[in-house]
């Protein structure tokens, strides 16, 4: 053994392997043990449902604007390019919140920056009920955007974050259900409000009720495994206490942790007390991960949020529908949505992510093939395919929300999902601009085509994928 003035290199093994393990690795172990061995309490459905509720409204004000722009562009004589604009303006807003309110989350916490996110774009909803023109709008919604950019990828990985391994799939997928469950309430409550009220009462609805929601969020408790990753113990001991004490109520029953049933992937080791860095997402360990991710969420919802935002428009320009049949109409592509993505709750902990999505991407693929390839010139066969094909690729977005926060670990698990939802802001912001370009140039077959093989590069991405189903975060990133 050395002694006096002679240095011991780090390196040595003698020293690594003989050393105990430190107090504070026990205490995470222990307490990441626990919250492995709960039951769903009263105390996680609340939470589901409170930032869920933040969710709901992020997408009713995310969505708002497609039902506003048919009444506005004879309104205020917006041209085609002007409404792939104000469209792309809300993205771009998302895609600075998402990489912003990602990097807070990681240092401040996962609730407060959830609720200061919902009270922005509770804020400016109300402020774009109070617009004048064009421009104001634009700029009101590219702020607006910010706030509906930086919620979403911090729920989620809160969510995530308070689930176990076994069941994760359900439990979160059934929190993401609300944001479909938005988008379908937005086009049902424009379809009858818009006509009959005017279209400032979107922006009303979405802001009054998100402020209630901004204050509810910061009465839920911080994450546990955010907590632990900052060594703060005693305040996660707190937490997992409570969740312990709401499972052991009558009627719930503490479950045994389970094996794993999906083979592990390989761990990445990671330096004690080490913080996440941006540039960690592109290290040699998580390249192959966030490649693949990035690839699925901006293929898939190049082409969903640009379906959800041109249908009604495409409806009435193209087709020739009324306004209300039009409406009533793009709304039930988030009626599909919801039904495919319940049916994905209940069976993602069997099939997998991956195979979910092989299958989604690949069907998804042969139904836009078919209206690229003449379906799209009767618009009966437009309103089926292209809600059937929605329905598929929207439960696509679900199940990649689902498996980002899986794939990277805690102390940059944020970080990780807010940069993976950026290229949904920048795919999301091209897609409405190209459909306006390509509509011109094209016509609507283009469009679909264009869908069609987007699609099919989502596939590709999608067969690369790690299988995540229920193992502990902890096992499958460090």
């Amino acid at each position: 053994m050395p002694v006096g003035n002679v240095s011991v290199r780090p390196e040595t093994p003698d020293i690594s392997s003989l050393a105990p393990p430190s107090v504070p690795e026990d205490a995470a172990a222990a307490l990441t043990a626990r919250l492995e061995r709960l039951s769903t309490s009263g105390k996680h459905v609340r939470a589901r449902i409170i930032m869920g509720s933040a969710t709901f409204f992020d997408a009713f004000n995310a969505l708002s604007i497609a039902f506003v722009l048919p009444v506005l562009v004879p309104l205020w004589h917006i041209a085609a390019p002007q409404i792939g604009l104000m469209i792309a303006a809300s993205y771009v807003g998302q895609l600075v919140g998402a990489i912003v309110f990602s990097w807070m989350a990681e240092r401040y916490g996962r609730i407060p920056i959830a609720a200061t996110a919902t009270a922005i774009f509770a804020v400016m909803s109300l402020v774009c009920a109070a617009a004048w023109s064009f421009n104001v709008l634009l700029v009101c919604r590219f702020i607006q955007g910010i706030g509906v950019g930086g919620e979403m990828p911090v729920a989620a990985v809160y969510i995530s974050e308070l689930s176990k391994a076994r069941g994760r799939g359900r439990f979160f997928l059934l929190y993401e259900m609300i944001f479909p469950v938005g988008l379908m309430v937005t086009g049902q409550v424009a379809a009858v409000l818009v006509p009959l009220l005017g279209w400032q009462t979107m922006f009303l609805i979405g802001g009054l009720p998100g402020l209630l929601v901004a204050f509810l969020l910061l009465r839920l408790p911080e994450s546990p495994r955010w907590l632990i990753s900052k060594g703060r113990f005693a305040e996660a001991e707190v937490v997992v206490a409570q969740l312990e004490g709401a499972s052991r109520k009558p009627g719930t029953v503490m479950a045994a942790e389970p094996p794993a049933a999906t083979p592990v992937p390989k761990r990445v080791p990671a330096p004690p007390g080490s913080r996440g860095k941006w540039s960690e997402l592109l290290s040699s360990a998580y390249r192959g991960r966030t490649l693949i991710v990035w690839m699925l969420w901006a293929s898939a919802f190049l082409i969903a949020n640009s379906l959800n935002n041109w249908m009604p428009t495409l409806y009435t320009t193209v087709y020739h529908l009324g306004m209300p049949q039009a409406l009533r109409t793009a709304s039930m592509t988030n009626v599909a949505q919801v039904v495919l993505l319940l049916l994905c709750a209940m069976v993602i902990d069997r099939t997998g992510r991956k195979h979910w999505m092989m299958g989604a991407f690949g069907l998804g693929s042969v139904l836009l093939g078919v209206l690229a390839f003449g379906g799209a010139q009767h618009v009966s066969w437009v309103i089926i395919l292209s809600t059937l094909s929605y329905g598929l690729i929207g439960s696509i977005n679900a199940v990649v929300y689902l498996y980002t926060p899986e794939i990277y670990p805690t102390r940059m698990r944020a970080i990780g999902t807010g940069v993976a939802t950026s290229w949904l802001r920048v795919a999301s912001a091209i897609g409405p601009w190209l459909i306006g370009v390509m509509l011109g140039a094209g016509g609507v077959k283009s469009v679909f085509l264009m869908f069609a093989g987007v699609a099919v590069l989502g596939l590709v991405a999608s067969t690369r994928m790690i299988e995540t189903r229920n193992l502990r975060l902890e096992d499958i990133a460090r």
